[in-house]
């Protein structure tokens, strides 16, 4: 965390380097999928079950606030996927070698928001699709594009719409997301959760994620809410 922190304080070079990633790829609304789960029948809605989603996209911190800001949603918390629950603790996987991502696991309501949807806004404004091992300032393998459906619907609307962005040729540079079945998810330690909306004026969180809320808000004012759905309220 303290190097985290520590790049967005760096002065004009770090914000020249900022200024760069951002260049890379304007946020914009990409197209709805073309393979979406089933919207639920009127009938159906009266004691339906919520979903989960489970994405990682660079630091946790800034995915879960984006979807927190959502409709539907009704929980994201910050977490741990990719690798075994005894490696599950940040210091650990921040050195690169558990095979976990930080990631963030999303309840929904798929009668008010659709997985595919979440799909969308995961691409076109929680993250950097194109951008290997890294988002921004954050470098390493648990900072990846990943996936993780957890079951096989899941798994071939994610493959569908990757397909379906490459071939629309949305973006600059190719995809590197990848997307293999979710084995485990594990909670980050409280002082992750929530942190975004604690820490506004920290400068990591200022410069890099509450944008992200910004072109959420703008270009998916259907889908926003202004109050964010908080893990401490569920406590």
């Amino acid at each position: 965390m303290k190097l985290r922190l520590s790049l967005c304080m760096v002065g004009l070079l770090g914000l020249c380097f900022t200024a760069t990633v951002r260049a890379e790829r304007a946020p914009t609304a990409l197209p709805a999928p073309l393979l979406d789960e089933q919207p639920l029948a009127a009938a159906q809605l009266q004691g339906h079950r919520s979903e989960t989603a489970v994405l990682a996209g660079g630091c946790f911190w800034g995915v879960q606030k984006v979807f927190q800001h959502v409709k539907g949603v009704e929980l994201a918390v910050s977490g741990y996927a990719g690798g075994s629950a005894a490696s599950a603790d940040y210091d650990t996987v921040s050195s690169g070698r558990t095979g976990h991502a930080e990631s963030v696991q999303i309840t929904f309501d798929p009668a008010l928001v659709s997985y595919g949807t979440i799909l969308r806004i995961f691409f076109s404004v929680a993250h950097d699709p194109t951008q290997l091992d890294r988002q921004g300032p954050d470098t390493g393998p648990q900072y990846r594009s990943q996936i993780f459906p957890v079951n096989s619907e899941q798994e071939r609307i994610a493959h569908e719409y990757v397909r379906q962005l490459e071939a629309a040729r949305v973006f600059a540079s190719p995809i590197v997301t990848r997307i293999e079945p979710l084995r485990g998810f594990y909670p980050a330690e409280a002082y992750h959760q929530d942190y975004a909306t604690r820490h506004p004026d920290s400068g990591y969180i200022a410069y890099y994620d509450l944008p992200k809320v910004r072109y959420l808000e703008e270009l998916f004012p259907q889908q926003f809410r202004p109050i964010p759905v908080l893990v401490a309220a569920r406590h």
